[in-house]
């Protein structure tokens, strides 16, 4: 058995879940459950509290500005899938300062480290991305749960799929944080994620 489940469900994880799902490839989906759940699985390991509803509905979306229907031609990616999951709460009936607090935390996981104390489900979003991504911290997770975790939502290739998206929007938009995070040795460290190794 697992210490955290991957999955939430109340109105607005289930929404959450259907548009990640009709949005997004297996490949991008699977890696927004997972960053979900290691980021779960850590505040376990740590003993914070958050509030679940709103880290799972900010990793389900957080990658939605990746996407041909999301994607600005003027925003980094993080900010359009921001005002993606600002429209989806509002349609949810979240209240305007839980709508931001949704926004906040899917611009905020491309953006300097945030701490717990300063705002935990950013911190989350930030710790479960950079495991699933590049695999930092993974070793410290329960290997029944990773193994789990991998299981019941694979790679599918994510790692080159991920970078080559990301390395679009720095192209594109050089001033980025996309730009600064490829420039700095992501698809290096992408491709030394030990989760693509893990039998």
């Amino acid at each position: 058995m697992t210490l955290v489940t991957w999955t939430l469900d109340t109105p607005s994880a289930r929404a959450a879940l259907e548009i990640a799902t009709e949005y997004t490839e297996g490949a991008l989906l699977n890696h927004s459950v997972r960053s979900y759940a290691f980021g779960a699985e850590y505040a376990a390991r740590h003993g914070l509290s958050y509030d679940r509803e709103l880290f799972y509905v900010g990793a389900l979306v957080h990658d939605l500005g990746l996407t041909a229907p999301f994607d600005s031609h003027t925003l980094p990616f993080e900010e359009a899938g921001g005002h993606v999951v600002r429209v989806l709460t509002a349609g949810l009936g979240w209240p305007a300062e839980r709508r931001a607090r949704a926004e906040e935390v899917v611009v905020r996981h491309m953006r300097e480290d945030v701490t717990a104390a300063e705002d935990v489900e950013s911190h989350l979003l930030q710790i479960g991305t950079t495991a699933d991504v590049s695999g930092v911290g993974v070793g410290d997770a329960d290997p029944v749960f990773r193994a789990e975790l991998l299981t019941e939502y694979p790679r599918l290739g994510f790692g080159e799929a991920f970078f080559a998206l990301v390395a679009d929007q720095a192209a594109r938009k050089p001033q980025c944080a996309a730009a600064a995070y490829v420039a700095s040795g992501a698809k290096e460290r992408i491709a030394a994620n030990p989760l693509d190794r893990q039998g």
